[in-house]
């Protein structure tokens, strides 16, 4: 088949097909990323590099099977400004629109992020209108990648590939995703209002996983109080998005706390706080960034995919991607 991928990335796409067996004979990439591109090149060298979206011309793509994207999300998150199609970002979706109505492949799929129900509405008008025999419109799918992952990930799926349930529950947590042996670099140490202060080594350079949900079995609690929290699991701590940088104790703001048999909360690439893993003790607080393989796994990405780039590249590329294991139950339904 032949694949147009817009908003492309690290083509998470062309990595689902190729996990089911699907034989690729054009995957064209749509991206301006270099350091995406990069990524998809050394893991794809086959897939054909096409440029900017606003530059493409649907007469060039004719032969085209299936139109997968991910539009970028940043003016319809409930977590952003919600500008929606008034943010320049989230106005690329209309040059989707445009090769989806012009080009009409047997398959498309568009995911995006969770939003206001306005704007759901107008997503799937816009959508519904390319494809007018589709007698009840076309709808989004609510997935989220906790199904199928360690990291719960809410998203929102437009495709008229025909019969999408969901996913079966894995059962998969942090623990099943950790590196027992990552390298001592990804380690840091902070201060938490007892005891002695500790260096920190290389706490600036991290991913971020968004705490904005808190709750569960582990409440909010301050990072003074952590001493007084006692876990039989490990933990992972992370900050409020609305909190400043890690600092030393001096800095207590609320934090999250995760157990090691939970699920992390989903990446993002927009933000550069500290994402710390470790063990909560008594007398003392030793984290760790979760490391970029980690990353990978909470995305269902292959091990080292995005190992061509700096690590920040890598956290970046990851928060934007797609979960590997969901598109692939989606594909999956296609007749090829």
């Amino acid at each position: 088949m032949n694949v147009l991928s817009l908003f492309d990335g690290m083509s998470c796409g062309m990595i689902a097909l190729d996990r089911l067996g699907i034989k690729v004979d054009n995957y064209y990439a749509s991206e301006i990323d270099k350091y995406a591109m990069q990524v998809s090149q050394a893991n794809y060298p086959e897939i054909i590099q096409v440029g900017d979206v606003c530059d493409l011309k649907s007469e060039d793509f004719k032969d085209i099977d299936l139109i997968l994207a991910g539009s970028p999300c940043q003016g319809f998150s409930l977590a952003g400004k919600q500008l929606a199609f008034d943010d320049p970002r989230s106005a690329l979706f209309f040059e989707f629109i445009r090769l989806l109505k012009e080009i009409k492949p047997k398959y498309f799929l568009l995911e995006n992020v969770r939003m206001k129900k306005e704007f759901l509405q107008i997503i799937s008008e816009q959508v519904s209108s390319c494809y007018p025999e589709i007698t009840f419109g076309v709808d989004p799918i609510f997935i989220n990648s906790s199904l199928v992952s360690a990291q719960s990930r809410p998203r929102y799926y437009w495709t008229n590939i025909p019969g999408i349930e969901q996913p079966e529950e894995r059962g998969i947590v942090l623990r099943d995703i950790l590196e027992p042996d990552a390298e001592e670099p990804m380690y840091s140490n902070i201060y938490c209002g007892f005891g002695e202060k500790k260096p920190r080594e290389h706490y600036g350079k991290s991913v971020t996983i968004r705490a904005n949900s808190g709750g569960g079995s582990i409440p909010n609690i301050k990072l003074k109080d952590l001493s007084k929290y006692h876990l039989s699991e490990k933990a992972i701590a992370y900050m409020n998005r609305s909190s400043p940088k890690w600092s030393n104790g001096k800095t207590r703001k609320d934090i999250y706390i995760k157990r090691e048999d939970q699920k992390s909360d989903f990446l993002t690439a927009n933000m550069h706080k500290g994402v710390p893993y470790g063990v909560i003790e008594t007398q003392s607080a030793a984290w760790r960034k979760l490391t970029p393989i980690e990353c990978e796994r909470l995305q269902t990405v292959p091990d080292n995919y995005t190992n061509h780039v700096s690590n920040s590249q890598r956290f970046k590329m990851l928060g934007n991607g797609w979960t590997i294991e969901v598109i692939a139950h989606i594909l999956k339904n296609m007749e090829t």
